[in-house]
């Protein structure tokens, strides 16, 4: 599949898998931008897409993510296909610790399909094993 990209800045790096196999191609950050308190930062990556009508980009922090203190504001980013701006990550900063630094990967996107959904409101729905039961209820 074929994505056109665009980059908003000369600075801005592609993306690509960093291993054959990988489901997730890594962005890299070209600037930051910390809330007046010190408490949330954004990275820009300087890339924009144009995600095909049907599909949907889907953004995640890095698993080197666990050797920072931040945490992704949004858990995951939707990139509809109809935005066009670039793709950005916020990140809550609880305390002091490792960040990622200008020129480092902070995410990664993945780029899946997804169906058109209708809903049907019924009075009952079928019943499961499961039912109602949720957080929890089928065991640690």
């Amino acid at each position: 599949m074929q994505v056109n990209i665009k980059k908003l800045s000369e600075n801005a790096v592609i993306p690509t898998y960093g291993k054959p196999g990988d489901a997730g191609m890594d962005l890299t950050c070209i600037s930051e931008k910390w809330e007046e308190d010190n408490s949330m930062v954004t990275y820009d990556t300087g890339i924009a897409m144009e995600i095909p009508e049907g599909y949907v980009g889907l953004v995640f922090p890095r698993s080197s993510i666990s050797k920072t203190s931040l945490i992704l504001s949004n858990s995951v980013g939707v990139i509809d296909s109809g935005y066009r701006g670039s793709i950005m990550f916020k990140f809550r900063y609880p305390e002091e610790g490792m960040i990622y630094e200008v020129g480092e990967r902070v995410g990664q996107i993945i780029i899946v399909p997804y169906p058109q959904i209708t809903f049907n409101e019924v009075q009952e729905l079928s019943s499961t094993d499961r039912g109602e039961g949720g957080f929890g209820s089928t065991g640690k």
